[in-house]
């Protein structure tokens, strides 16, 4: 893989893991919608397999979060004035993803209520995703290139951005099942954060993911359905793996 300091890089992507626990390595595109388990269920299984894990959703939130900061409004004009000037770094610890935002760690502060809700509007711009996009295929394309398994998580991963990755889930829940997960989360740092406004932000986003023009949230044809609501981890885990390891089957066969 490219060296990780390298400036020619709109993205800088994690340094190769090792240890995989199966024969055989695969791209795997985890999608699915906000507070659907996605992210927690793909970083468990990269971290079960020694596969990268690579979340998609924390670089739409740090671009949007440079909007934020640079009081922009999401707008193509917008986009195309701040991209040049944006670095990405990812840096993969045993504690999960930090993302770096022009050499600032920002990988709590994207995770705000604002940059939730600035990150699907920045989504949707077409300069925006196309950079993205052509990023994390070139990371995935490099690691699997030098012989690692990859595991992104996202919306539109087995439809557009991989759509020939070798297992594909599409995570989903109910929008009260998914407020709560993620009310307990931001509850933890936040105390006045409220139940109804999060089940309304969640609707809201799930409207514009699933309605935009550009690469709308939806399942790919031959994704596995994964139903995540009355499921703990563990078992979202093993659905996966289980996914995997019958791939490397019919692989062989």
């Amino acid at each position: 893989m490219k060296n990780a300091s390298s400036d020619a890089e709109f993205i800088n992507g994690p340094s190769k893991r090792t240890g995989g626990s199966l024969d055989e390595y695969v791209i795997i595109a985890i999608d699915g919608p906000a507070g659907s388990g996605k992210s927690t269920t793909a970083r468990a299984v990269a971290r079960r397999l020694g596969y990268l894990y690579l979340d998609t959703g924390a670089m739409y939130r740090a671009v949007a979060l440079a909007f934020i900061r640079n009081g922009d409004e999401p707008t193509v004009d917008a986009a195309n004035r701040l991209l040049p000037n944006i670095r990405i770094h990812i840096d993969q610890a045993d504690d999960g993803l930090h993302i770096s935002l022009n050499d600032e760690d920002v990988t709590e502060a994207i995770r705000r209520p604002e940059v939730t809700s600035a990150s699907s509007r920045v989504a949707a711009l077409a300069p925006v995703r196309e950079k993205l996009v052509e990023e994390q295929r070139r990371i995935a394309d490099e690691y699997e290139r030098e012989g690692g398994g990859v595991v992104l998580e996202g919306r539109d991963i087995g439809t557009v951005v991989l759509p020939n990755a070798g297992v594909k889930i599409f995570m989903t829940a109910s929008a009260e099942v998914r407020a709560r997960r993620r009310y307990e989360e931001l509850a933890e740092k936040e105390a006045d954060v409220m139940l109804e406004d999060v089940l309304d932000e969640i609707r809201l986003r799930d409207e514009r993911d699933a309605s935009r023009m550009l690469a709308p949230l939806r399942k790919a044809d031959d994704a596995i359905e994964l139903d995540t609501s009355e499921l703990n981890l563990e078992d979202q885990i093993n659905v996966v793996i289980q996914a995997v390891t019958e791939r490397g089957k019919s692989s062989a066969v």
